[in-house]
C-alpha cells in the first residue's frame, strides 16, 4: 500500500522540519514521503539481491504509514534557555538542549505534556539538571501513549537526578489539571551520570502505574520500560502480515523468539493450537505474564530464557511448528538459527528492524534448507533511513 499526499506543495515540503538542522533527529528530513519510500524500497531489494540463489527475487512493495505524529513514544530533555526551563532534544553529539515543541513526527499532546512540564517547573522553583555539570533537578520526561475504547491515554515518567521531588502532590494536581488525558504518572530516580534515560527506581505517584493499548482485538498493558512499537499504525499492519505469513490453521505450535511483551505471539493465540514465548529480560516476562491474564488467554505460556539456550535444548525433539522470530537490531545468533534448522520446525516468520542483519541471518537459514517465499518491507519510522522487513521462510 502506498500513502497517497494531498499535493504537489506536501510531497516536497512534507518533513520540512524548522529544527532539522539543530536537532538531526530526521535523517530523511526535506526529501518527500514517496522519495523516502523508494530510497527504503530500493536498500532492502539491494541487500537481497545477494542472497545465493535470490538475485531474481523480488521483495514485495513497501507498505506505508502516516508521517506525521506517530511516535507514540516520546522522550524530552530539560535544559536551561535565558533563565528559564525549555524542553526539547539534544543537538547530535552533545548535551546542548535544543528547544523542540512542535516536532512532526512526535504525538501532539505527548509533546504539549513534555512542554507543560518545563512551563510549570518555573513556578515550582524546579532546576534543570546540568549534565556536564552534574547539577540540578528535572532531568528527563518520558510521554507514552495508548488508545483503549477510543479514548486516548497518556503515561509519564518524571525523571530526576534528587531523591527529593519538593511539593510532588501540588505538581501532580496541576499537571493532571492541565492536561486530563494523563492516566498515570511515575517518578523515576535516576541520579547516574548515564546516558540511560531511566534508571530501575520507579514510584508510581498518580494512577495505576500503566496504560493499555488496543491493538487487533487484544489489549497490551504498558509501563514506563515496557517494549511497545512506538508507531501503532505500523505496528498493526506488520502484525496483521506477519499473522497471515504464518498461515496458521489452530493446528500449529508457535514459539514466539525474543517474544518482549508477548504481543506478537498473543495475537496469533486465536489460530494457534499453542503459543509459547521466550524472553530473557524478567521486566518484559513479566508485563507478558500480565497481558496474558489481560487477555484471558489460555493457549500461551511465557519462560524467562535465552531463546538461543531454549531452543537449542530442543534439538531433535519437533516441539514447534512455527517460529515467530523479531529480535532486535543485532539480528539473530548461528546458534539459534542452527538449532531452528535442525528442529522439525516448518515455517519462520522473521521480523527485522536492520535490513543487513537480516540478510546475514538468511543466508544461513537458506544454506540450512529453508526457502525464502516472501519479503515485505514496512515503513515503521518515517523521516528516518530506518525500515522494518518482513519475511516467510518455509522447508
Amino acid at each position: 500500500m502506498r500513502l497517497k499526499t494531498e499535493s504537489k506543495e506536501e510531497q516536497e515540503y512534507l518533513f520540512n522540519c524548522p529544527h532539522a538542522k539543530k536537532c538531526g533527529g530526521c535523517s530523511y528530513n526535506n526529501i518527500p514521503y514517496e522519495k523516502q519510500l523508494e530510497k527504503k524500497e530500493g536498500r532492502v531489494r539491494g541487500l537481497f539481491a545477494q542472497l545465493p540463489g535470490y538475485k531474481n527475487f523480488k521483495p514485495d512493495r513497501i507498505i506505508a504509514t502516516s508521517p506525521y505524529h506517530y511516535r507514540n513514544k516520546v522522550h524530552g530533555v530539560l535544559g536551561f534557555k535565558n533563565s528559564r526551563i525549555i524542553s526539547g532534544l539534544y543537538s547530535e553529539d552533545s548535551h546542548h538542549v535544543v528547544s523542540v515543541t512542535d516536532c512532526l513526527i512526535e504525538d501532539e499532546d505527548a509533546s504539549a505534556v513534555i512542554a507543560g512540564v518545563a512551563e510549570l517547573a518555573g513556578p515550582f522553583k524546579y532546576t534543570a539538571f546540568d549534565e556536564d555539570r552534574g547539577r540540578g533537578f528535572l532531568r528527563h520526561v518520558l510521554v507514552r501513549v495508548a488508545h483503549s475504547d477510543g479514548v486516548k491515554k497518556l503515561l509519564v515518567v518524571i525523571v530526576t537526578a534528587l531523591r527529593e521531588f519538593p511539593r510532588k502532590n501540588d505538581f501532580v494536581k496541576a499537571l493532571t489539571g492541565r492536561f486530563p488525558m494523563i492516566e498515570t504518572i511515575i517518578w523515576n530516580y535516576n541520579p547516574k551520570r548515564t546516558s540511560m534515560v531511566l534508571s530501575d527506581n520507579n514510584t508510581v505517584i498518580y494512577g495505576p502505574g500503566y496504560i493499555v493499548d488496543d491493538m487487533l482485538g487484544l489489549r497490551f498493558a504498558i509501563s514506563a520500560g515496557s517494549f511497545y512499537q512506538v508507531n501503532h499504525e505500523g505496528a498493526e499492519r506488520m502484525y496483521s502480515l506477519a499473522r497471515d505469513l504464518a498461515g496458521l490453521t489452530g493446528k500449529e505450535r508457535v514459539l514466539d523468539a525474543y517474544c518482549g511483551t508477548g504481543t506478537i505471539g498473543m495475537l496469533m493465540c486465536d489460530k494457534a493450537e499453542s503459543v509459547m514465548g521466550v524472553e530473557l529480560c524478567e521486566s518484559a516476562v513479566r508485563d507478558a505474564v500480565f497481558n496474558k491474564k489481560l487477555n484471558k488467554l489460555k493457549n500461551y505460556r511465557v519462560l524467562c530464557a535465552d531463546a538461543t539456550k531454549y531452543i537449542t535444548g530442543l534439538r531433535g525433539e519437533n516441539a514447534f511448528d512455527v517460529v515467530i522470530m523479531d529480535p532486535p537490531r543485532a539480528g539473530s545468533t548461528p546458534a539459534f538459527i542452527d538449532a531452528v534448522v535442525h528442529s522439525g520446525v516448518k515455517r519462520v516468520v522473521y521480523i527485522s528492524c536492520d535490513p543487513e542483519t537480516l540478510v546475514r541471518d538468511l543466508r544461513l537459514f537458506i544454506k540450512g534448507g529453508f526457502k525464502l517465499q516472501r519479503a515485505v518491507p514496512i515503513d515503521m519510522f518515517p523521516g528516518t533511513g530506518h525500515v522494518e522487513t518482513c519475511c516467510l521462510l518455509d522447508k
